[in-house]
């Protein structure tokens, strides 16, 4: 007969031994959420290095760069323990569906003709091409299954609040930077 020192009720934790050091912090989510966004999923930037010309790769850095802090500060205001892998989710399958509406059209066109909404959602007859959904699998569907199998490290409160407002910080600073650069005006 062994003696039992402390009774096992057969559930786990909330915090299992080691959890917290082998988790992702949610910052890393963030960030490659927002350079996958900010490069992968920007149609500009694809178009701008397609470009001829020397002149278009700095262009095309920075307006990457703007889209991807702008995504930052939207996951650093969401980037609270429940709502941050739902706000990437969201993000990245927007990104994508931005894709597949810019995805087989002229560049002129995207930029001038279409309204705003336009620019977002794709028609039907954008859908039904199998580039569309070899788009939205590559571009939202990967990233959409890493993002919900990533374990995020669980932080205190304020640990949370001084993580987000770092982030939110940082991202509106390399915001500001990039706009500047991009558009000549700081606002």
């Amino acid at each position: 007969m062994s003696l039992k020192l402390f009774r096992s009720t057969g559930y786990a934790s909330i915090l299992a031994a080691g959890e917290t050091r082998t988790a992702t912090h949610p910052g890393w989510l963030i960030l490659a959420t927002s350079v996958w966004v900010g490069f992968a999923c920007n149609v500009v930037w694809w178009r701008q290095l397609r470009a001829p010309g020397a002149s278009t790769l700095p262009q095309a850095l920075v307006f990457g760069t703007f889209v991807a802090a702008s995504c930052a500060l939207v996951l650093g205001v969401l980037g609270w323990r429940n709502t941050l892998k739902p706000a990437a989710i969201l993000i990245v399958f927007v990104a994508a569906l931005g894709v597949c509406a810019a995805l087989g059209t002229a560049p002129a066109i995207v930029m001038a003709d279409v309204p705003p909404a336009g620019l977002l959602l794709p028609s039907w007859s954008a859908l039904s091409h199998w580039q569309a959904w070899v788009a939205l699998g590559g571009l939202a569907l990967l990233p959409a299954v890493c993002i919900n199998k990533m374990r995020l490290r669980r932080l205190g409160g304020s640990q949370q609040l001084s993580a987000n407002v770092l982030c939110v910080l940082a991202a509106a600073a390399v915001l500001a930077v990039s706009g500047f650069i991009l558009f000549g005006q700081l606002f």
